[in-house]
């Protein structure tokens, strides 16, 4: 790994006053480290945000506040978001280990780089990593990689499963850029997709940080869940995740948020599957008829084309899950 100076500014204003083109800001470090130790990037200078933010969780006016600097275990346990938000608890709690979620950070979540192979072995070129020089994904290994959302110059993932729950959730994310600026964005239009500059991939300014999350309290929201399907049980990427939240009375469903993880180079909303269950009964046959439209506009690249009929499976089974509650 290369040498690298660290900077540990005083304050929020302080930190994005100093960055300037090439500096990384780190967090918890938990991805970061990786990508300098692989070479896959190389600051000569990290900004340290760790005592900056303060790790405040709360809900307040109707809104779940988070921020940036919350550890994924703090998160996960804390009892408002566990009653309330369910789907954000259990996606922290299924995600990496123990000891990564006591160190990750919710910001640290929402911007993790992708885990496609190609991209983290700089034997390989990738245009996510190189601009330009190709995707080795799209005729090679992709098994892991994306059905939605890709196009000719990349196919990668996004690999977190925090920012799926927030993207069903309809999170918005207030940025502070230098000068102290700050702004607030729904999660929605925070990530780009990869088009013909798959190494953008968000809109954040040069020199902008994530300051907090707020995801609005409703009854979708308390009646949701996460499942995420992977190779195996712990510390593992999901290949299909799908977080969904159902507001149901007097046996219909009255609104339903959907969106998949482990399909596309961002959080995957499924606005056709929600618009199939709005106003419906709530019975199985609805429910199954609905999660199989959770594969349209999908496309596979030979080795992940499995991917597209789990996403149909996973969706279904979240949706069972939480209708299960309905009837309790």
């Amino acid at each position: 790994m290369q040498d690298f100076i660290l900077l540990q500014p005083k304050g929020i204003s302080e930190a994005v006053a100093t960055w300037r083109e090439g500096d990384c800001f780190i967090a918890g470090g938990t991805d970061l480290l990786q990508l300098m130790k692989s070479g896959v990037t190389a600051p000569t200078r990290v900004i340290d945000l760790s005592p900056l933010h303060p790790r405040r969780i709360a809900v307040t006016d109707g809104r779940l506040e988070l921020g940036a600097l919350c550890t994924m275990a703090e998160t996960a346990a804390h009892p408002d978001v566990r009653n309330e938000f369910p789907a954000i608890s259990m996606a922290l709690l299924q995600s990496a280990s123990p000891q990564v979620r006591n160190m990750g950070t919710v910001g640290g979540n929402l911007l993790q780089r992708t885990r496609c192979g190609y991209f983290r072995d700089t034997g390989f070129p990738c245009d996510k990593r190189q601009p330009g020089s190709g995707c080795p994904a799209l005729h090679g290994d992709n098994r892991e990689l994306a059905i939605f959302g890709g196009g000719t110059r990349c196919i990668a993932t996004h690999p977190s499963d925090l920012p799926v729950a927030l993207m069903a959730l309809d999170a918005e994310l207030d940025l502070v850029e230098p000068g102290g600026k700050a702004r607030r964005l729904k999660l929605a239009k925070f990530y780009r997709l990869p088009g013909e500059t798959p190494h953008i991939e968000t809109v954040l300014r040069p020199g902008e940080v994530i300051a907090k999350v707020h995801v609005p309290a409703s009854a979708v929201a308390r009646n949701s869940t996460y499942v995420k399907v992977r190779d195996r049980a712990s510390f593992s990427f999901a290949l299909v995740s799908a977080a969904v939240g159902l507001d149901v009375a007097n046996g219909s469903i009255r609104d339903a948020r959907v969106a998949l993880g482990g399909v596309a180079p961002m959080p995957w909303r499924l606005p056709r599957v929600e618009d199939a269950l709005r106003g419906q009964r709530l019975t199985g046959d609805v429910l199954d008829a609905a999660a199989a439209r959770a594969g349209d506009g999908a496309t596979g690249a030979g080795h992940n084309n499995f991917k597209i009929e789990l996403a149909r499976r996973t969706v279904a089974r979240a949706l069972h899950t939480v209708a299960e509650r309905e009837t309790l």
